[in-house]
């Protein structure tokens, strides 16, 4: 499997129903993504960001796997924290807040695409994730964390002191 192959067979579409697909499972392929949402294929940075939004488009994880699927097949990539980082934050006139990635997907938190604090990988810290569709989240990059937390409400919940966004009626916990 290559790059191109990959971007032959999706190439030709505009909506991607992954949970129709049924393809065979090819194994792992060499691309990894960084704690930084960076793209690499052997090692080197995918540099077409067109490329990696389509294969963000039809990336999944099932059971602790990362997948790409296509209709012809399946294969497992390798990601190092969350496949996504939130790098923009935006309230909207409601009063929701709109988060946006590294790879300029925009998503409203709320019951749709929750806040969760979760352990980060390997250092096991509770950090803040947006959770999205087919099993996949996007954590916060440091500076949007930080300007979120600013405009954080403290409460105190069962005497310890939680810090809790709003996102218009939706209420979560940044830490």
């Amino acid at each position: 499997m290559d790059l191109f192959s990959l971007q032959r067979q999706l190439g030709g579409l505009t909506e991607y129903p992954l949970e129709q697909w049924q393809p065979a499972f090819c194994g792992p392929v060499p691309i990894r993504i960084d704690r930084d949402g960076s793209w690499y294929f052997h090692g080197s940075p995918i540099q077409r960001p067109e490329l990696v939004r389509l294969f963000a488009a039809v990336l999944s994880c099932v059971d602790g796997r990362y997948l790409l699927t296509t209709p012809a097949e399946q294969v497992q990539i390798e990601v190092d924290d969350a496949p996504f980082v939130l790098v923009e934050a935006v309230w909207l006139d409601d009063g929701r807040l709109q988060l946006t990635t590294n790879l300029q997907q925009s998503f409203i938190a709320g019951p749709d695409f929750p806040l969760l604090l979760q352990p980060e990988a390997g250092s096991g810290q509770l950090l803040p994730y947006l959770q999205l569709k087919r099993g996949l989240r996007a954590k916060f990059s440091r500076t949007l964390y930080y300007q979120l937390a600013e405009q954080a409400q403290e409460q105190i919940v069962a005497g310890e002191r939680h810090y809790m966004l709003y996102s218009g009626d939706y209420c979560c916990r940044l830490g």
